[in-house]
């Protein structure tokens, strides 16, 4: 016959007792969880039993029904079986008080009655295990998530510990990163007071437990701290700690760092499923911390590379601009009393040239582009270059350049392809001697040919470059970047060509207004 709902087997009468008594462990339900032990013992013929829990994550638990309401002794007559989940996992004791008169045949009642018991509380607990390791799991997705693209080292090192405190479920955790002769680098905490740590004082130095853990590069897991010859190096006013677990953060097989968790909350030790839950967030942490370090080597070396492109800016641009004013203004006395007013309008335009690379300096502090070639386009940049040139040193020069430039080019071809004519420019005004000069550019489906010409003294191509002269250097490393190729023609006597052909990487037409799939 089925029962209603008011007619429970005792069986599940006692296993929803036990589930309430996970989810609150109060006065009320341990209260239930007794009634319903009482139940399942008299159906089984007993007159009392009594049962201690300790199978974590239920909460521990004793209760009492019927005749045995206090623990029995060693020589009590009352039927003991440690209770277990298939032999292994540890579940409790149970004890029942059985019938004195009891037949033969009832005699297999107290085994019976014990496994109906245990199959109750196996199943309390796989399903508590159950939602704890989901739980857990979901604490590490969460925790690991938080972790993932924190590429500042100081602030993923405290984030880890703090996420691995809350997950492991501990009073104290810390985190050391060490250097490749064991030397700790960093020491962070998570759980002390600002006060705490201050009374401290000095991060430790990586000896007793802390320094067994960086040397033997393994797991320590110990009840207690205070039975542990390791544990030693403790500084006055550290706080009391008891239980420990140590995991080694290891990536690529490079320890990078440890954890180190005191003090489990609510359990007098961490357990296994506490060292499988680290040992999961110590993979990912290891990661993030060895990611955050190799981001600030990116940045170091970025760093290094910003300073060679600043002294190449400042040589090809700023530098250039003020030493063709020295040499606009060197012929200034001799011109001073025969031609005043040619003095006067060349100290005017050095005047003018200085306040202009006034401003680009100003403009490069603050990583713009020098004023001049401020969002022009190709030709008029050159054509800006070529006047900037021709005030500086009364050098003509003509300028050949297509119309509609910011066709041609994509802005960042623009910017160097500049840069690449001021610095040949400059070039032609310290080196050439020369009288005139040009720039042509010119345009084909596939490239864009650029050439600086001047009639100056040349020079031979075979001969090596003399000390301190950069500028051939930078323009050549500039072409390179716009994958392009840089060739020079020149002799002594002859004057000198460089010739430039960058690869376009803007199409040649634009497209039509017809779409094809």
């Amino acid at each position: 016959m089925m029962t209603g709902p008011r007619e429970r087997l005792p069986f599940h009468e006692l296993l929803d007792a036990l589930e309430a008594w996970e989810r609150d462990p109060s006065p009320a339900n341990r209260r239930a969880v007794g009634r319903a032990l009482g139940r399942m013992a008299a159906a089984n013929g007993a007159l009392g039993a009594r049962l201690e829990l300790d199978a974590p994550p239920l909460p521990r638990l004793q209760a009492a029904c019927g005749t045995v309401r206090r623990r029995p002794g060693a020589s009590s007559r009352l039927f003991r079986r440690a209770l277990s989940v298939g032999g292994e996992q540890p579940l409790g004791t149970l004890w029942l008080d059985l019938p004195a008169d009891r037949s033969a045949e009832d005699a297999r009642l107290p085994p019976l009655a014990a496994r109906a018991i245990e199959t109750a509380l196996d199943a309390a607990w796989s399903r508590a295990r159950t939602r704890a390791v989901v739980r857990q799991l979901e604490a590490l997705d969460e925790a690991t998530r938080g972790i993932a693209g924190v590429l500042a080292v100081d602030r993923v090192l405290q984030l880890i510990v703090d996420l691995v405190r809350e997950l492991a479920h501990c009073r104290y955790a810390a985190l050391a990163t060490v250097n490749d002769d064991g030397s700790i680098d960093h020491f962070v905490t998570s759980g002390l007071t600002r006060r705490e740590a201050e009374a401290i004082g000095a991060p430790p130095r990586g000896r007793g437990l802390l320094g067994a853990l960086i040397r033997e590069g393994r797991l320590i897991n110990i009840d207690e701290l205070a039975g542990d010859p390791r544990a030693f190096g403790f500084p006055p006013h550290h706080p009391p700690m008891h239980s420990f677990l140590g995991v080694p953060l290891t990536v690529k097989g490079r320890n990078v760092g440890n954890l180190y968790l005191t003090d489990k909350i609510g359990d007098t030790r961490f357990g296994h499923d506490d060292e499988k839950l680290v040992v999961m967030f110590a993979l990912h942490a290891a990661i993030a911390i060895d990611n955050a370090r190799l981001h600030e080597q990116v940045q170091r070396l970025a760093v290094l590379e910003e300073r060679q492109r600043i002294s190449k800016d400042l040589h090809d641009g700023t530098i250039q601009s003020i030493y063709a004013v020295g040499l606009a203004l060197e012929n200034v006395p001799d011109v001073l009393d025969e031609n005043p007013d040619e003095a006067r309008t060349v100290v005017e335009r050095a005047i003018e040239a200085l306040n202009l690379t006034i401003r680009d300096i100003r403009n490069f502090i603050f990583g713009l582009r020098p004023e001049l070639l401020e969002g022009a386009e190709i030709g008029e940049g050159l054509r800006a270059l070529a006047e900037e040139f021709r005030i500086n040193t009364l050098v003509d020069i003509e300028v050949e350049a297509p119309p509609g430039g910011v066709e041609l080019l994509r802005p960042e071809q623009t910017a160097q392809l500049l840069q690449v004519t001021r610095e040949a420019l400059s070039n032609v005004a310290r080196h050439a001697r020369a009288t005139r000069a040009s720039i042509r550019l010119e345009v084909s489906p596939e490239a864009v040919h650029l050439s600086i010409a001047d009639n100056g003294t040349g020079f031979d191509l075979r001969a090596e470059a003399a000390p301190g002269h950069q500028g051939l250097r930078n323009i050549a490393e500039r072409t390179q970047d716009l994958g392009g190729v840089m060739e020079i023609d020149s002799a002594p006597g002859r004057g000198t060509t460089l010739r430039f052909r960058l690869p376009r990487l803007v199409p040649a037409a634009r497209p039509s207004g017809r779409a094809t799939v």
